[in-house]
């Protein structure tokens, strides 16, 4: 994957705080999120969801590195999810974690946002992780 852009917004340091690193790969913004995804830490989160540049019609979230989700990340992804197709673009998750998978299977994202095994897969829009 091809690093022609970064740019980010972190909150490092403690427990409970969400890291979240955007790149481009081939026109498409790929959104690194390490930590957890609740209401005290979903800023950055969205504020990436919500950049308009670069490439802001289609976007990967990696998921690897989240540990918890709550119906916050939930919200937020409904919210890129929607917005993103009204502009002709998707979204797709990338790489969940079981904790977090279990939250996105039991709430239903999977029906309607692409859920994928890999980054890779989801940047190449290989057929999403069978749910």
């Amino acid at each position: 994957m091809a690093e022609q852009a970064m740019t980010g917004t972190e909150q490092t340091g403690q427990l409970g705080q969400l890291s979240v690193t955007t790149t481009v790969d081939d026109e498409i913004r790929v959104v690194a999120v390490t930590g957890e995804i609740d209401q005290q830490t979903s800023q950055p989160l969205q504020q990436a969801l919500n950049a308009t540049t670069p490439a802001p019609s289609r976007v990967v979230v990696d998921m690897g590195s989240v540990s918890f989700m709550d119906s916050t990340g939930i919200n937020i992804f409904i919210a890129a999810h929607r917005r993103l197709t009204a502009d002709g673009g998707w979204l797709r998750l990338a790489a969940l974690t079981e904790p977090v998978q279990r939250v996105v299977r039991l709430v239903g994202v999977d029906t309607f946002i692409d859920c994928h095994p890999t980054v890779e897969q989801a940047l190449n829009g290989r057929q999403p992780h069978p749910q």
